[in-house]
């Protein structure tokens, strides 16, 4: 079972509520086992992070990055996170809101071909 830090429970429940407009259309094909029949969640707690979705069964965490994660300390602190789940033996791939606005096929067949 993996760890989590309870603190930022409340955190995770209000990014669930305020989805952006990439993250609500990737979960509608993720939601309800739709890619080879597997359990995701979103806005799943891990460590001291909340990654956008996990499949707890491939060990797969899939994050949606707007604008704000190319700046220079972003990308910072989004390699000690990818490092984290590595580390816990999580494989994370990330995608770029533009990435499943304008190619959710694509999208879709990468994160298949890790299930």
């Amino acid at each position: 079972m993996l760890s989590y830090n309870k603190d930022i429970k409340q955190l995770s429940r209000n990014l669930r509520s305020n989805m952006t407009e990439a993250e609500i259309l990737l979960w509608s094909k993720l939601r309800g086992k739709q890619l080879k029949a597997l359990q995701f969640y979103r806005q799943k707690i891990i460590g001291n992070y909340i990654a956008d979705f996990y499949c707890p069964k491939s060990r797969l965490v899939i994050e949606v990055d707007g604008g704000q994660h190319y700046d220079v300390e972003e990308r910072k602190k989004d390699k000690e996170r990818d490092d984290y789940m590595a580390k816990t033996g999580i494989t994370v791939l990330r995608f770029s809101n533009s990435d499943v606005l304008e190619n959710i096929e694509v999208v879709l067949k990468i994160i298949w071909s890790k299930l």
